[in-house]
């Protein structure tokens, strides 16, 4: 494409030469347009010269277009029609739209957060097409290059990790969707549940244990380690898994303690028989945060998609 000679052209000439063709008279083409005989008529020479084509002969009937003008008729509407089209604002309508979005998630979010925000989408837009990836280290520079839509992450991901709420990358938007506290399972009839109802429960109990782990973005620890390790503790890693429900069954298998957000543990409580404690210590709480890029604020496909997000989890953590 020759944009230099693209310049050259007023496009409007094309809107005019459309009319003419429709109208098939100078003096019905001017009272449409709005403007003088005289003014058409000018038009129509600047038209002929940038075309090098008459365009039109004058017959007792009107005009009649040449070969090449009756040749550009075949094409001027749809090429208007998208020039339209690109004059107006951006829209969304849910329900027609068979766009795609993809989400890149935490593990737990899986089955703690997308359960109660899939069907208010796909209801509303059933031919969207949604791709979810587990969010892995890399997920927040593919967010920045725009090669993901949108991602779920937890703030309680180690401090190397490149996500930290007060200190996100340029461009990267968020929206805290709820937060959640840690709390930690055991089988039932390990022998910690009578130590805990007898008040036997405290940070050196729990250190004393060993524990079960689920590996984040590559790494063993979580903030919860650094936080004992910046107090001089350590918890006795046993066991490091790559996924919730897997170290929940080992959990349910062995003597292993699995701290773990209280809203995942419901879910595992529904498949394995395990007891839940309370954490034995103050801690932070982890907080559920929806990402995106920040170019996309007001794009009204990806408003719509984070609004129907953020309301379908406000609603379901209101209602429990």
């Amino acid at each position: 494409m020759n944009l230099d000679n693209l310049a050259r052209i007023d496009l409007n000439l094309l809107v005019i030469l459309q009319v003419l063709l429709e109208e098939q008279s100078v003096t019905r083409a001017a009272s449409r347009l709005h403007v003088s005989q005289s003014a058409l008529s000018k038009s129509l020479n600047r038209l002929r010269d940038t075309l090098d084509d008459p365009l039109f002969h004058r017959t007792a009937h009107g005009l009649r277009p040449t070969a090449h003008a009756a040749q550009l008729g075949q094409h001027l509407p749809a090429m208007l029609q998208g020039l339209y089209q690109l004059t107006q604002p951006p829209r969304f309508t849910p329900a027609s739209s068979n766009r795609q979005f993809s989400f890149a998630m935490v593990e737990s979010a899986y089955e703690t957060l997308l359960p109660y925000f899939i069907g208010p989408l796909l209801n509303t837009a059933p031919n969207l097409k949604l791709d979810t990836y587990v969010w892995m280290e890399q997920s927040m520079q593919s967010l920045q290059k725009g090669q993901i839509d949108f991602g779920i992450a937890g703030r309680d991901l180690h401090p190397q990790s490149d996500f930290k709420i007060d200190r996100l990358p340029d461009g990267i938007a968020h929206k805290t969707l709820f937060t959640d506290k840690q709390i930690c399972l055991v089988r039932q009839g390990h022998p910690i549940i009578a130590a805990v109802g007898s008040g036997h429960w405290d940070l050196e109990v729990y250190l004393e244990m060993s524990h079960v782990q689920v590996r984040c973005e590559g790494n063993d620890w979580w903030a919860l380690d650094y936080h004992l390790a910046n107090l001089g503790h350590r918890r006795k890693l046993s066991t490091t898994v790559p996924d919730f429900y897997g170290a929940a069954s080992v959990c349910a298998h062995s003597d292993l303690i699995f701290t773990l957000p209280s809203s995942f543990a419901r879910h595992a409580q529904k498949l394995y028989p395990l007891t839940e404690l309370p954490l034995p210590f103050d801690f932070i709480p982890l907080a559920y945060v929806l990402l995106w890029n920040s170019r996309n604020n007001e794009e009204p496909g990806h408003k719509w998609i984070r609004e129907t997000i953020c309301k379908s989890v406000a609603d379901a953590f209101d209602d429990n």
